[in-house]
Protein backbone atom coordinates (compact mmCIF):
# COMPACT_ATOMS: atom_id res chain seq x y z
CA UNK A 1 0.00 0.00 0.00
CA UNK A 2 0.79 3.73 -0.71
CA UNK A 3 1.31 5.60 1.86
CA UNK A 4 -0.28 8.87 2.02
CA UNK A 5 1.48 12.04 2.08
CA UNK A 6 -1.09 14.68 3.45
CA UNK A 7 1.19 17.94 0.93
CA UNK A 8 0.60 16.05 -1.88
CA UNK A 9 -2.20 14.39 -1.70
CA UNK A 10 -4.88 16.15 -3.62
CA UNK A 11 -8.05 15.30 -1.68
CA UNK A 12 -6.22 16.63 1.10
CA UNK A 13 -5.22 19.82 0.24
CA UNK A 14 -9.26 19.99 -1.16
CA UNK A 15 -10.02 19.26 2.13
CA UNK A 16 -8.04 21.86 3.78
CA UNK A 17 -9.06 24.59 1.36
CA UNK A 18 -12.64 23.89 1.88
CA UNK A 19 -12.33 23.97 5.70
CA UNK A 20 -11.01 27.64 5.01
CA UNK A 21 -14.07 28.30 3.46
CA UNK A 22 -16.35 26.89 5.64
CA UNK A 23 -14.77 28.86 9.09
CA UNK A 24 -15.46 32.46 6.67
CA UNK A 25 -18.94 31.64 5.75
CA UNK A 26 -19.69 30.60 9.35
CA UNK A 27 -18.36 33.67 10.86
CA UNK A 28 -19.78 35.61 8.74
CA UNK A 29 -23.23 33.83 8.98
CA UNK A 30 -23.32 32.39 12.49
CA UNK A 31 -27.36 32.29 12.56
CA UNK A 32 -28.10 30.65 8.95
CA UNK A 33 -29.20 27.29 10.18
CA UNK A 34 -29.39 25.83 6.50
CA UNK A 35 -25.26 26.90 6.41
CA UNK A 36 -25.12 24.70 9.44
CA UNK A 37 -26.77 22.08 7.98
CA UNK A 38 -24.99 22.15 4.78
CA UNK A 39 -21.35 22.14 6.94
CA UNK A 40 -22.51 19.59 9.05
CA UNK A 41 -22.93 16.98 6.16
CA UNK A 42 -18.84 18.01 4.77
CA UNK A 43 -17.76 17.60 8.14
CA UNK A 44 -18.68 13.74 8.39
CA UNK A 45 -16.21 12.57 5.62
CA UNK A 46 -13.04 12.22 7.98
CA UNK A 47 -10.97 13.84 5.76
CA UNK A 48 -13.09 16.69 5.92
CA UNK A 49 -13.26 16.72 9.61
CA UNK A 50 -9.33 16.27 10.06
CA UNK A 51 -8.83 19.23 8.13
CA UNK A 52 -11.22 21.21 10.17
CA UNK A 53 -9.48 20.03 13.29
CA UNK A 54 -6.18 21.24 11.38
CA UNK A 55 -8.10 24.84 10.30
CA UNK A 56 -8.95 25.71 13.89
CA UNK A 57 -5.58 24.96 15.15
CA UNK A 58 -3.64 26.97 13.08
CA UNK A 59 -6.29 29.92 13.55
CA UNK A 60 -5.74 29.68 17.37
CA UNK A 61 -1.78 29.53 17.09
CA UNK A 62 -2.29 32.58 14.13
CA UNK A 63 -4.06 34.67 17.29
CA UNK A 64 -0.86 35.00 19.46
CA UNK A 65 0.91 36.28 16.63
CA UNK A 66 1.58 39.91 15.94
CA UNK A 67 1.09 40.51 12.77
CA UNK A 68 1.64 43.58 10.10
CA UNK A 69 1.01 45.28 7.04
CA UNK A 70 -2.82 45.90 7.03
CA UNK A 71 -3.02 47.22 3.92
CA UNK A 72 -1.92 43.96 2.06
CA UNK A 73 -4.42 41.77 4.26
CA UNK A 74 -6.91 43.66 3.86
CA UNK A 75 -7.30 43.51 0.03
CA UNK A 76 -6.27 40.12 0.55
CA UNK A 77 -9.10 38.91 2.80
CA UNK A 78 -12.12 40.48 0.62
CA UNK A 79 -10.91 38.74 -2.14
CA UNK A 80 -10.43 35.16 -0.69
CA UNK A 81 -13.72 35.60 1.09
CA UNK A 82 -15.03 36.19 -2.75
CA UNK A 83 -13.38 33.20 -3.25
CA UNK A 84 -14.74 30.85 -0.53
CA UNK A 85 -18.00 32.34 -1.07
CA UNK A 86 -18.20 30.75 -4.91
CA UNK A 87 -16.28 27.41 -3.45
CA UNK A 88 -18.93 26.59 -0.82
CA UNK A 89 -22.46 28.49 -2.41
CA UNK A 90 -24.60 25.13 -4.00
CA UNK A 91 -25.51 25.76 -7.94
CA UNK A 92 -28.89 27.20 -8.97
CA UNK A 93 -29.63 24.56 -11.12
CA UNK A 94 -28.07 22.37 -14.38
CA UNK A 95 -27.57 25.26 -17.10
CA UNK A 96 -26.74 28.12 -14.54
CA UNK A 97 -24.27 26.17 -12.82
CA UNK A 98 -22.76 25.25 -15.56
CA UNK A 99 -22.41 28.90 -17.08
CA UNK A 100 -20.68 29.55 -13.53
CA UNK A 101 -18.15 26.90 -13.80
CA UNK A 102 -16.88 28.24 -17.20
CA UNK A 103 -16.64 31.43 -15.88
CA UNK A 104 -15.02 30.63 -12.51
CA UNK A 105 -13.09 28.00 -12.68
CA UNK A 106 -9.76 29.41 -14.00
CA UNK A 107 -10.30 32.14 -11.11
CA UNK A 108 -10.69 29.32 -8.48
CA UNK A 109 -8.11 27.57 -9.60
CA UNK A 110 -5.39 30.79 -9.43
CA UNK A 111 -7.22 31.73 -5.71
CA UNK A 112 -6.37 28.42 -4.61
CA UNK A 113 -3.26 28.32 -2.83
CA UNK A 114 -4.52 31.59 -1.15
CA UNK A 115 -7.80 30.02 0.40
CA UNK A 116 -5.91 27.17 1.97
CA UNK A 117 -4.93 29.68 4.94
CA UNK A 118 -7.89 31.93 4.85
CA UNK A 119 -9.00 30.87 8.46
CA UNK A 120 -5.41 32.37 9.94
CA UNK A 121 -6.21 35.56 7.55
CA UNK A 122 -9.32 36.29 9.53
CA UNK A 123 -7.33 35.77 12.62
CA UNK A 124 -4.55 38.08 11.68
CA UNK A 125 -6.26 41.04 10.06
CA UNK A 126 -8.82 41.52 13.70
CA UNK A 127 -5.61 41.82 15.55
CA UNK A 128 -3.16 43.59 13.44
CA UNK A 129 -3.93 47.26 13.19
CA UNK A 130 -4.34 48.46 16.83
CA UNK A 131 -0.67 47.64 18.10
CA UNK A 132 1.03 48.93 15.23
CA UNK A 133 -1.07 52.03 15.05
CA UNK A 134 -0.14 53.15 18.22
CA UNK A 135 3.48 52.25 17.78
CA UNK A 136 3.15 54.79 15.04
CA UNK A 137 1.85 57.67 16.90
CA UNK A 138 4.63 57.80 19.69
CA UNK A 139 7.55 57.43 17.21
CA UNK A 140 9.55 59.91 15.68
CA UNK A 141 11.18 57.45 13.23
CA UNK A 142 9.77 54.10 12.33
CA UNK A 143 10.63 51.49 9.36
CA UNK A 144 8.38 49.02 7.57
CA UNK A 145 9.10 45.60 7.06
CA UNK A 146 12.56 45.07 5.32
CA UNK A 147 13.14 48.41 5.68
CA UNK A 148 16.52 49.95 6.80
CA UNK A 149 16.42 53.58 7.66
CA UNK A 150 19.72 56.23 8.30
CA UNK A 151 19.22 59.02 10.65
CA UNK A 152 21.31 61.76 11.28
CA UNK A 153 20.29 63.86 14.37
CA UNK A 154 21.24 66.98 15.55
CA UNK A 155 24.22 66.77 17.35
CA UNK A 156 25.45 64.59 14.44
CA UNK A 157 24.92 61.24 15.69
CA UNK A 158 23.96 58.83 13.73
CA UNK A 159 21.50 56.17 14.30
CA UNK A 160 20.87 53.29 11.52
CA UNK A 161 17.10 51.94 12.19
CA UNK A 162 16.78 48.32 11.87
CA UNK A 163 13.64 46.57 9.90
CA UNK A 164 10.00 47.29 11.45
CA UNK A 165 11.75 49.20 14.13
CA UNK A 166 10.56 52.52 15.68
CA UNK A 167 12.55 55.05 17.83
CA UNK A 168 11.13 58.27 19.58
CA UNK A 169 14.03 61.37 20.15
CA UNK A 170 14.39 63.98 23.26
CA UNK A 171 16.74 66.52 23.51
CA UNK A 172 16.91 68.63 26.12
CA UNK A 173 20.09 71.35 27.52
CA UNK A 174 20.80 68.51 30.07
CA UNK A 175 20.76 65.14 28.05
CA UNK A 176 20.07 63.30 24.71
CA UNK A 177 17.80 60.20 24.59
CA UNK A 178 16.84 57.74 22.44
CA UNK A 179 13.58 55.36 23.33
CA UNK A 180 13.62 52.60 21.13
CA UNK A 181 10.15 51.92 21.37
CA UNK A 182 10.23 48.15 19.18
CA UNK A 183 12.80 46.72 16.52
CA UNK A 184 17.03 47.25 17.14
CA UNK A 185 18.54 50.30 16.18
CA UNK A 186 23.19 50.63 15.92
CA UNK A 187 24.42 54.22 16.97
CA UNK A 188 27.14 56.23 16.37
CA UNK A 189 27.41 58.69 18.94
CA UNK A 190 28.92 62.51 18.74
CA UNK A 191 31.02 62.86 22.64
CA UNK A 192 29.92 65.88 24.72
CA UNK A 193 30.51 65.30 28.08
CA UNK A 194 27.94 68.32 29.05
CA UNK A 195 25.50 66.11 27.50
CA UNK A 196 25.12 62.46 27.79
CA UNK A 197 23.71 60.14 25.18
CA UNK A 198 20.93 57.74 27.06
CA UNK A 199 19.29 55.33 24.99
CA UNK A 200 16.27 53.44 26.99
CA UNK A 201 14.86 50.27 25.85
CA UNK A 202 12.39 48.03 27.50
CA UNK A 203 13.70 48.53 31.05
CA UNK A 204 17.48 49.25 30.45
CA UNK A 205 18.66 52.56 29.91
CA UNK A 206 22.13 52.82 28.11
CA UNK A 207 24.44 55.68 28.98
CA UNK A 208 27.81 56.91 26.11
CA UNK A 209 29.62 59.53 25.56
CA UNK A 210 31.25 58.27 22.60
CA UNK A 211 31.02 55.54 20.64
CA UNK A 212 29.22 52.73 18.12
CA UNK A 213 26.67 50.08 19.53
CA UNK A 214 23.73 48.04 19.00
CA UNK A 215 20.29 47.75 21.35
CA UNK A 216 17.49 45.53 20.56
CA UNK A 217 14.61 44.59 22.21
CA UNK A 218 12.09 42.00 22.04
CA UNK A 219 9.45 39.72 23.77
CA UNK A 220 12.10 37.70 25.18
CA UNK A 221 13.98 40.93 26.60
CA UNK A 222 16.90 43.56 25.46
CA UNK A 223 20.36 43.09 24.45
CA UNK A 224 23.28 45.98 24.23
CA UNK A 225 26.23 45.32 22.12
CA UNK A 226 29.60 47.48 21.92
CA UNK A 227 31.30 47.44 18.10
CA UNK A 228 33.84 50.29 19.49
CA UNK A 229 33.83 52.64 22.80
CA UNK A 230 32.31 51.80 26.45
CA UNK A 231 28.69 52.28 27.31
CA UNK A 232 27.10 51.79 31.15
CA UNK A 233 23.99 49.67 31.55
CA UNK A 234 21.32 50.58 34.28
CA UNK A 235 18.05 48.84 34.76
CA UNK A 236 15.48 51.32 35.53
CA UNK A 237 14.54 51.48 39.12
CA UNK A 238 16.99 49.25 40.42
CA UNK A 239 20.28 50.31 41.66
CA UNK A 240 22.76 47.81 40.43
CA UNK A 241 24.19 48.31 36.95
CA UNK A 242 23.49 45.61 34.54
CA UNK A 243 26.84 45.81 32.87
CA UNK A 244 28.72 48.91 34.79
CA UNK A 245 31.14 48.88 31.63
CA UNK A 246 30.49 47.23 28.42
CA UNK A 247 33.64 47.49 25.94
CA UNK A 248 34.20 46.36 22.12
CA UNK A 249 32.89 43.45 21.41
CA UNK A 250 31.12 42.99 24.95
CA UNK A 251 27.78 42.04 24.88
CA UNK A 252 24.91 42.12 27.64
CA UNK A 253 21.36 40.56 27.36
CA UNK A 254 18.49 40.50 30.17
CA UNK A 255 15.32 38.58 29.76
CA UNK A 256 11.96 39.86 30.89
CA UNK A 257 12.30 37.70 33.77
CA UNK A 258 15.64 39.89 35.02
CA UNK A 259 18.43 36.95 34.05
CA UNK A 260 21.32 38.72 33.10
CA UNK A 261 23.41 37.18 30.55
CA UNK A 262 26.80 38.63 29.70
CA UNK A 263 29.06 37.53 26.44
CA UNK A 264 32.05 38.82 23.91
CA UNK A 265 31.88 38.45 20.26
CA UNK A 266 33.30 39.74 17.62
CA UNK A 267 33.33 43.27 17.17
CA UNK A 268 32.85 43.42 13.47
CA UNK A 269 29.58 41.25 14.23
CA UNK A 270 28.09 43.79 16.51
CA UNK A 271 24.85 45.32 14.67
CA UNK A 272 25.58 42.47 11.73
CA UNK A 273 22.50 42.89 10.12
CA UNK A 274 23.33 46.41 8.97
CA UNK A 275 24.81 43.71 6.48
CA UNK A 276 22.19 41.47 6.35
CA UNK A 277 23.45 39.03 8.14
CA UNK A 278 22.12 37.25 11.09
CA UNK A 279 24.60 35.57 13.92
CA UNK A 280 23.02 33.46 16.29
CA UNK A 281 25.30 32.02 19.18
CA UNK A 282 22.82 29.37 21.62
CA UNK A 283 20.12 32.04 21.01
CA UNK A 284 16.89 30.62 21.36
CA UNK A 285 14.74 29.29 18.17
CA UNK A 286 11.76 32.09 19.19
CA UNK A 287 14.05 35.19 19.32
CA UNK A 288 15.42 34.19 16.25
CA UNK A 289 12.21 34.31 14.79
CA UNK A 290 10.99 37.17 15.68
CA UNK A 291 14.36 38.62 14.14
CA UNK A 292 13.44 37.40 10.97
CA UNK A 293 9.61 38.71 11.28
CA UNK A 294 10.78 41.84 10.63
CA UNK A 295 12.35 41.32 7.04
CA UNK A 296 9.27 38.92 6.03
CA UNK A 297 5.87 40.67 4.93
CA UNK A 298 3.23 38.42 6.67
CA UNK A 299 3.24 36.29 9.63
CA UNK A 300 5.27 33.54 10.78
CA UNK A 301 3.55 30.85 13.36
CA UNK A 302 5.05 28.64 15.59
CA UNK A 303 2.85 25.90 16.44
CA UNK A 304 5.40 24.23 18.93
CA UNK A 305 5.86 25.90 21.79
CA UNK A 306 8.96 23.42 22.88
CA UNK A 307 10.80 24.86 19.74
CA UNK A 308 11.01 28.14 21.34
CA UNK A 309 13.66 27.74 23.64
CA UNK A 310 16.09 25.16 21.18
CA UNK A 311 19.05 27.03 20.82
CA UNK A 312 20.49 28.03 17.28
CA UNK A 313 23.99 28.86 16.19
CA UNK A 314 24.92 29.99 12.93
CA UNK A 315 25.04 32.99 10.36
CA UNK A 316 22.09 33.49 8.40
CA UNK A 317 20.85 35.68 5.36
CA UNK A 318 18.39 38.34 6.21
CA UNK A 319 18.23 39.12 2.36
CA UNK A 320 16.14 35.19 2.38
CA UNK A 321 14.26 35.49 5.41
CA UNK A 322 12.26 32.71 4.18
CA UNK A 323 15.22 30.91 3.66
CA UNK A 324 17.00 31.59 6.66
CA UNK A 325 13.97 30.61 8.83
CA UNK A 326 14.07 27.26 6.92
CA UNK A 327 17.71 26.46 7.63
CA UNK A 328 17.26 27.54 11.80
CA UNK A 329 14.48 24.82 11.39
CA UNK A 330 15.94 22.54 9.74
CA UNK A 331 18.77 22.36 12.45
CA UNK A 332 15.79 21.90 14.79
CA UNK A 333 14.19 18.96 12.92
CA UNK A 334 11.65 20.95 12.32
CA UNK A 335 9.59 22.41 9.00
CA UNK A 336 8.52 25.74 7.60
CA UNK A 337 5.23 25.40 5.42
CA UNK A 338 3.89 28.20 3.41
CA UNK A 339 -0.05 28.64 3.84
CA UNK A 340 -0.04 31.16 1.92
CA UNK A 341 1.84 34.05 0.12
CA UNK A 342 2.20 35.91 3.37
CA UNK A 343 2.09 33.14 6.15
CA UNK A 344 4.22 30.58 6.94
CA UNK A 345 4.16 27.81 9.83
CA UNK A 346 6.83 26.21 11.46
CA UNK A 347 6.16 22.73 13.86
CA UNK A 348 8.27 19.51 13.87
CA UNK A 349 8.83 17.63 11.26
Amino acid sequence: MTERNDDTDPTVRQASRDASGWMIRLQDAPDDAELRRQFSDWLVDPVNAAAWKETQRMSRAVAGATPRHAERWGPFLRQVRAGAQDRTTPGNGGGDAARNRATVGRTNRRRALRLAGLATAASVLAIMAGPQLALQLRADYATATAETRTVRLADDSVVTVAPASAIAVSYTEGERRVRLLDGEVYLHVTPDAGRPFRVSADGLLVTVLGTGFNVSRSDAGAEVGVAHGTVRVDRDGNARPAAAALEAGEFVRVSRSGRVQRGRQPAAQIGAWRQNQLIAQDQPFGEMMDRLRRYYSGAIVLLDDSLADQPVTGVYDLGNPVGALRAIARSQNAVVREITPWLLIVSRA
